[in-house]
């Protein structure tokens, strides 16, 4: 009997060359689409952070730096009496911080008194100090008291604050401002969907365009805005028919009318060449005034020798077909680095800073 023919082994999937080549050439490709998509995506990042423009200065007469501001003002609120507040002390992931051991604060600035100074504001017992870092601030007044939330009770006669309650819900995972509409009543901005700096980072980088505006009363909480690419300041027309926007990332401000139900439903988007930051409302006029970034990216990789502009506009007539945008002040950093806000009340304006120092200026 002849012996059994022995059969060649079969080759293992995928080990002849011209699989090996194919997956090489596959690999390749995948490669070449990642990179073409980490170029375009940087690329993308770097517009939306208006990493190259300068700016020409445009000064103010009678201006100097507020004294006590040396770490950020980065949103102020001025009562119809004069009395501004400042939130100090940001710190935020990615940013410069010159006080970074230092917990933020709430200070006041009386605009009526001959040389406003700003004092700090003295927090009630059993509010946590040590982790207090404000964000956006917001004023709210009715007939019986001045009102992250953190929800605080101006004490005039004491000069402090009392702490009133703390505000969290899912619907709130990255507030970055608000403005107040009643007691205990506010819109509030998400900047991003999650809270967790990498998935910030991640969302900013791709692009996603899920930052939303929230409603918020103690009997309701609701998302009545969204698909923003990073939704930042808010504020209220002061006859209270419109919510005003920023996108800072898209640069633009969006106008939405508010509805008996607290609804928002879009009007327009103004467009600008520069990231829009906080807004705030001349109550006399319904002007703008909006702290502005020319070059974000200097934001983010803080450089002394070059640090951040500044920019304030003054937006006029935001609900015509052509509003009027004027650059009031500009600076390159060598006077105020990172211009966040600017609030005016009775021919004074103040000019906040995400980290830097803060300008009172007579118009």
């Amino acid at each position: 009997m002849a012996p059994p023919t022995e059969l060649p082994a079969r080759p293992e999937r995928g080990s002849a060359p011209g699989f090996r080549a194919m997956g090489r050439l596959v690999a390749v490709g995948l490669l070449g689409i990642a990179l073409a998509l980490l170029g375009e995506r940087l690329l993308a990042l770097r517009n939306r952070l208006k990493a190259s423009r300068e700016v020409e200065s445009v000064d103010l007469p009678n201006c100097h730096l507020i004294k006590g501001i040396e770490a950020g003002s980065e949103d102020i609120d001025i009562l119809p009496n004069g009395l501004a507040f400042f939130s100090v002390g940001l710190k935020f992931p990615g940013l410069h911080s010159f006080a970074p051991d230092k917990p933020g604060g709430i200070l006041m600035m009386d605009l009526k008194e001959e040389k406003p100074r700003a004092r700090e504001l003295r927090i009630s017992r059993g509010f946590d100090l040590a982790s207090f870092n404000p964000h956006g601030i917001s004023t709210f007044i009715d007939n019986e008291f001045k009102n992250t939330v953190e929800i605080f009770k101006f004490e005039e006669a004491e000069n402090s604050l009392l702490h009133l309650k703390t505000v969290k819900h899912e619907l709130l995972p990255s507030v970055n401002d608000i403005t107040a509409v009643g007691p205990a009543h506010f819109y509030a901005t998400n900047d991003h969907y999650f809270s967790d700096p990498f998935l910030k980072y991640l969302e900013t980088y791709l692009n996603l365009h899920w930052a939303n505006v929230v409603y918020y009363s103690p009997n309701e909480v609701k998302v009545v805005a969204e698909g923003f690419d990073s939704a930042n300041g808010i504020n209220i027309s002061p006859d209270n028919k419109y919510i005003y926007v920023a996108d800072v990332l898209a640069h633009e401000i969006h106008v939405l009318e508010k509805h008996p139900n607290m609804n928002l439903t879009q009007l327009k988007v103004l467009e600008l060449d520069t990231l829009v930051d906080n807004l705030s409302i001349d109550p006399s006029s319904g002007d703008i005034w909006v702290g502005c970034h020319p070059n974000g990216q200097k934001l983010f990789v803080y450089d002394p020798n070059n640090p951040p502009s500044s920019e304030v506009l003054r937006i006029q007539n935001i609900l015509s077909e052509k509003p009027t945008v004027t650059t009031v002040y500009a600076n390159n950093g060598s006077v105020l680095q990172g211009s966040s806000v600017a609030s005016v009340y009775d021919g004074k304006l103040l000019i906040g800073t995400l980290y830097h120092r803060a300008l009172y200026c007579e118009l």
